[in-house]
């Protein structure tokens, strides 16, 4: 299996080469030259396993520079850290035909944890496949959940320096916590004046400079990334979209060649892209249906093929998804048009002229596979509360907006086709949104008040680390404007030479 990158398909690289690498070195994104398809003997097959089992051998197929034994060491390893092993991501039905795929059990409470505690595995065995000598430095822009579960993944890893750079006034006050109060001698997080649109073009600025890359090599140590702009990030999100099907098969609730509906949360569109790389490897799929909240651009590209981020920015109550520039289409328009040059011009025109427009016939392809919609506000807020009056269940407010998207998405279709919401975060990490929204009286804004009311009101179980974050100590202060990143990273590098 060789790797090609969206903007120059001659290259070829192995998955331990594009996982080291991160990102290529004009700019583009690595993708797979194909996908295996799965028949209907390996979903079955796949269906009375484990998850780490069903992981290692998705994976596998992905990447032929691991065995199989291998893989299943790492996945086995990372999921070790989840609530359950063998089922680390839960699927819940909540009524009939609705299943609600819970992503958020892992040690940072986020979907990212799915994948950010296999990177670390990954990566250390790529540095040795591909005889890496150098250190490698992590760069990784967040909005709010990727940064925690990067920095975690990678703390104290041998051979490895995270730097995360995330907007100062756009994550929730946990996600902040949880950032800013990292424990580790390899890890270090800046806050930026801006949103998260600023500082991933920091990141990517870094990234496709030779100065810096020179600079940073100057000091031993090589780049990559955590972002799902990494394949290695990317790929173990594909699994659990193999592993939703399997557990509805094993379950009984569907038949082999059923398709279902799949509604993902999504800002810079790498988990919905995951889940389009499992429809291109035999998920049987009807619609992938694309949530957003009001910064609804993916909304907007879907339905009428123009890319354009000349418009308002808003903070919202769902911050992981405050996002513009939504880095993992690049892959998808790639494998549409399978052409590097025109992909290129596109991305040129997003740099250049902050927008882009499709061909008619891509979008009609886009169309034929994708819904989308968005959720105000207010429709967030009373998605939580529907949920919790109708079923019990308590949603945050990412997973509230799918919630409200699929809701909309049903009314205009009289399918009656499974749907599995995915949902990405605990709701302990937005608490006094979703107290509020829950019924829990006027806003609480102490988030660990918040917490205390939450659990009172819904008897839901406080993890551990979200009880520990009250009297972490803040190890983190500095918030710097987006062109001093690098300086930044010099600054850190500097220090760690001592």
């Amino acid at each position: 299996m060789k790797y090609l990158s969206t903007r120059n398909k001659k290259l070829r690289f192995s998955a331990s080469e594009v996982i080291v690498k991160g990102i290529s070195d004009e700019g583009g994104l690595f993708v797979p030259e194909i996908f295996p398809v799965l028949d209907e003997e390996t979903f079955r097959k796949l269906s009375e396993t484990d998850y780490p089992h069903r992981a290692a051998y998705v994976l596998s197929l992905l990447m032929d520079d691991f065995s199989e034994e291998e893989l299943l060491d790492i996945t086995t390893k990372a999921y070790s850290r989840f609530d359950d092993l063998s089922d680390p991501c839960p699927l819940v039905e909540i009524d009939d035909n609705l299943f609600i795929l819970e992503l958020w059990h892992g040690p940072t409470l986020a979907f990212k944890d799915m994948a950010l505690t296999v990177l670390p595995h990954l990566l250390t065995a790529s540095r040795k496949k591909t005889g890496h000598s150098d250190k490698t430095l992590i760069l990784v822009a967040t909005s709010g959940d990727t940064g925690k579960a990067a920095l975690e993944g990678f703390k104290d890893v041998e051979g490895v320096d995270i730097i995360v750079f995330y907007p100062s006034e756009g994550v929730s006050e946990m996600q902040k916590l949880q950032m800013t109060a990292q424990k580790g001698n390899n890890v270090s997080v800046f806050g930026i004046n801006g949103n998260f649109d600023d500082a991933q073009n920091a990141v990517k600025k870094i990234f496709t400079d030779k100065d810096c890359i020179k600079a940073i090599k100057d000091k031993g140590y090589s780049l990559s990334s955590a972002n799902s702009i990494n394949w290695g990030r990317l790929a173990p999100q594909i699994a659990y979209y193999i592993s939703v099907y399997a557990d509805l098969l094993s379950s009984g609730k569907i038949s082999f060649s059923d398709k279902i509906n799949i509604t993902v949360p999504t800002g810079n569109f790498g988990n919905i892209l995951a889940a389009y790389y499992a429809y291109k490897m035999g998920l049987p799929v009807n619609k992938l249906i694309c949530a957003s909240n009001i910064n609804n651009i993916l909304t907007d590209f879907l339905t009428d093929g123009v890319y354009d981020t000349k418009r308002e920015f808003h903070k919202t109550i769902s911050p992981s998804m405050d996002i513009l520039i939504s880095s993992n289409l690049e892959r998808l328009l790639f494998d549409l048009y399978g052409d590097d040059k025109k992909i290129s011009e596109l991305m040129k025109d997003l740099k250049e002229k902050g927008k882009y427009k499709i061909d008619s016939e891509i979008l009609s392809k886009i169309k034929s596979l994708f819904a989308a919609g968005f959720a105000s506000e207010e429709e967030t807020l009373q998605s939580i509360a529907n949920y919790f009056e109708e079923y019990g269940y308590l949603i945050d407010t990412h997973t509230a907006v799918a919630c409200s998207v699929e809701s909309d998405y049903e009314i205009n279709n009289t399918d009656s086709i499974p749907a599995v919401i995915v949902s990405t975060a605990s709701p302990y990490k937005f608490p006094s949104d979703v107290l509020k929204a829950a019924g829990g009286g006027s806003y609480e804004q102490d988030a660990f008040k918040a917490v205390k009311k939450l659990h009172s009101l819904s008897a839901l179980e406080i993890p551990d680390n979200i009880k520990e974050l009250k009297n972490a100590d803040i190890r983190f202060k500095t918030v710097i404007n987006k062109d001093n990143a690098f300086n930044a990273v010099l600054d850190y590098l500097n220090a760690k030479r001592g």
